[in-house]
C-alpha cells in the first residue's frame, strides 16, 4: 500500500514573471519509502554512527543506492523512487527506471562502440537496449557492516562493433560520517545544517583473453544519480574557463536537440540547468571543462546537493568515451560530467519519471587481461535555510544561492 505524504506546493512569482503553473510536490520520509521498498525488494541498510544519515540499498538492482536521509527516519527522503515499475514487478523491454541516487552503468551509450545499440541498428529509441547486467540482473552482496555494503558481478557485454568484453565488477558504497564529509568537502556547515554524505568505489577489471583496444571499442563507468525534481530545482555545473580551441565548447546541449534559453543558462562561473522534471533534456562537459564537483539546489525543500568524482590529474592526457547517438568522428571526445532533466520524449507522451540526473563517467578503460580501473562517486545532500546554505554553495560551487535561484528565472 502506498504510503505517500503530498504536500501541494503553488509557486507564484507575480513580481517580473507573472504566475507559474501549479506544481505537486513530493515530500516522502525515508522511512515511508523504506517500507516501500522493503514490501518488494530485500533492503541493504546503511547508516553512521548516529542513525541520522541512513542509506537504503537493493542487491537486486545492481547494488544501487536508492534513497538516503540527513535525519534518520523521519528525515526526507533525498532519492527518486519509481513505485509505480517497482510495485508492477513488470520487466520493461528497452529500461527499467527503478530510479535510485547512485547506480551503476556503463558507457558508451552512442556511437559506433555503443553497448546500448546492437550492430547496424539505427540509433533511435526503438533500437536502444539498456544491457541487462547493468539493467534487470542482480550484483552479488559480498559484505555488510554498520556502514558500508560490497557487491561484485560477473558479466559479458558486446558493443555495436561485435567487440566481446568479459569483465568483472566491484563495488563497494559507503556512508561518510560527518567528520569525514566535512574533511572532504573542505567547509564546515552551521550546526543547523542537516548533512549526508556517501560514495560509491566502482571498479571494473578485465577478465578475458584479450586487451580493450581503442580501434574495437572501449568501456567506461557511469555513475547516475536520480532525484526528485521541483519547480524550484536549478543544477549548478562550475566549469573551467579557457578558449575553445583548447578547451572545447563549454558545455554540449544538443543530446536530444538544443536546450531552450530559459532552461539553459550560462554565466561566467558556472553553467545552470533546470532540474524540474518538465522538459526532456541533457547536458554534457568535457572532462577539460568540468571540474571535480557540480551540484543542485531545491528551493522548494532547502536541499543543496553536491556530487564529488576522482577527477584524474592529468586530466588531458586521458579520453573520454563519446555517448552521442550518432556515428562518431572523435568517439574518445565524450564527457566528464552529464546532466538530464527527464520529460516527455514527444508531445503527449508519458515522461520516464519525472526526475532529474547529476552524472559523472571515468575515463576509458584501455585494459589489459588483469589490469583494473576505478570511479569514485561521492554524493553530499545538505539541508538548511539559504543563509547557512549560501557560503556553502559559494565555497564548493562557486555562486551563491540568490545566484543560483535567480539565474533561469
Amino acid at each position: 500500500m502506498r504510503r505517500v505524504i503530498l504536500l501541494v506546493v503553488v509557486v507564484c512569482v507575480a513580481v517580473t514573471a507573472g504566475c507559474k503553473e501549479e506544481s505537486i510536490v513530493p515530500t516522502i520520509t525515508f522511512a515511508d519509502d523504506l517500507a516501500f521498498l522493503k514490501e518488494h525488494a530485500e533492503v541493504v541498510l546503511l547508516s553512521d554512527s548516529t542513525g541520522d544519515s541512513q542509506l537504503a540499498l537493493i542487491t537486486d538492482m545492481q547494488g544501487r543506492i536508492m534513497t538516503s536521509t540527513a535525519a534518520g527516519p523521519a528525515g526526507q527522503s533525498f532519492g527518486w523512487i519509481n513505485r509505480e515499475l517497482i510495485a508492477s514487478g513488470q520487466v520493461q523491454e528497452h529500461i527499467n527506471v527503478f530510479g535510485g541516487e547512485d547506480r551503476f552503468w556503463l558507457g558508451p551509450e552512442g556511437g559506433q562502440f555503443s553497448i546500448f545499440f546492437k550492430k547496424d541498428d539505427p540509433f533511435d529509441l526503438e533500437h536502444w537496449f539498456t544491457p541487462a547486467p547493468i539493467d534487470t540482473e542482480p550484483f552479488e552482496l559480498v559484505s555488510t557492516a554498520k556502514n558500508t555494503a560490497v557487491f561484485k558481478k560477473d558479466m559479458q557485454l558486446e558493443n555495436y562493433s561485435e567487440t566481446v568484453f568479459d569483465l568483472r565488477v566491484d563495488r563497494v558504497v559507503k556512508v561518510l560520517e560527518k567528520d569525514q564529509a566535512v574533511k572532504e568537502l573542505g567547509i564546515t556547515p552551521d550546526k543547523k545544517v542537516k548533512l549526508v554524505a556517501f560514495e560509491s568505489n566502482n571498479k571494473i577489471t578485465n577478465t578475458g583473453q584479450q586487451a580493450w583496444e581503442k580501434d574495437t571499442g572501449l568501456l567506461s563507468i557511469w555513475i547516475l544519480g536520480m532525484f526528485n525534481p521541483s519547480p524550484e530545482t536549478t543544477i549548478v555545473v562550475p566549469y573551467n574557463d579557457g578558449p575553445v580551441p583548447l578547451f572545447g565548447p563549454i558545455v554540449n546541449d544538443e543530446y536530444f536537440g538544443k536546450v531552450p534559453a530559459e532552461r539553459l543558462v550560462l554565466k561566467d562561473k558556472a553553467i545552470f540547468f533546470s532540474g524540474d522534471g518538465q522538459y526532456r533534456s541533457k547536458i554534457g562537459l568535457t572532462p577539460v571543462r568540468a571540474k571535480a564537483v557540480c551540484g543542485s539546489y531545491d528551493a522548494v525543500s532547502k536541499v543543496l546537493t553536491i556530487v564529488r568524482y576522482n577527477r584524474p590529474k592529468e586530466v588531458r592526457t586521458r579520453e573520454y568515451v563519446n555517448s552521442m547517438w550518432e556515428i562518431q568522428d572523435k568517439p574518445y571526445a565524450g564527457d566528464a560530467v552529464n546532466s538530464y532533466n527527464d520529460g516527455p520524449s514527444e508531445p503527449g507522451a508519458k515522461p520516464l519519471g519525472p526526475f532529474y540526473e547529476l552524472e559523472t563517467s571515468s575515463p576509458a578503460a584501455a585494459l589489459k587481461p588483469g589490469e583494473s580501473l576505478t570511479h569514485i562517486h561521492q554524493t553530499f545532500h545538505l539541508q538548511g535555510n539559504d543563509k547557512v546554505l549560501d557560503p556553502i554553495a559559494k565555497a564548493l560551487l562557486g555562486v551563491t544561492i540568490a545566484e543560483i535561484k535567480a539565474a533561469l528565472k
